[in-house]
């Protein structure tokens, strides 16, 4: 995954700007809102899924692209944007509260 080609950094990247919107437009879970608080969780949640087929695991051979496996991609980028707002939430001094459902 280190020397990835142009075609899985953009899966990583649509992956990651669904993710985001979904947490923080419609769960409305964030630290800050904002556009620029939306773009950083964009960035976070690349990174989480780029990690999300090693950490979870290399599986649903059916849905992937080379060495980018969706269903963890997804779980990947989704954990670690909660646990980012979780931190950054805890470290304002705010609890984080569940979303009105």
């Amino acid at each position: 995954m280190i020397g990835m080609d142009f075609v899985s950094f953009l899966i990583l990247l649509v992956i990651s700007v669904v993710v985001s919107f979904i947490v923080h437009y419609l769960l409305k879970f964030y630290a800050v809102p904002g556009l620029a608080s939306f773009f950083g969780k964009i960035i976070i949640g690349w990174v989480g899924a780029w990690l999300g087929s090693p950490v979870f695991g290399y599986w649903f051979a059916g849905v992937q692209y080379e060495q980018v496996y969706i269903i963890p991609a997804i779980l990947g980028s989704a954990a670690l944007l909660v646990f980012a707002v979780d931190m950054v939430q805890s470290f304002q001094g705010r609890s984080a509260k569940p979303p009105a459902m």
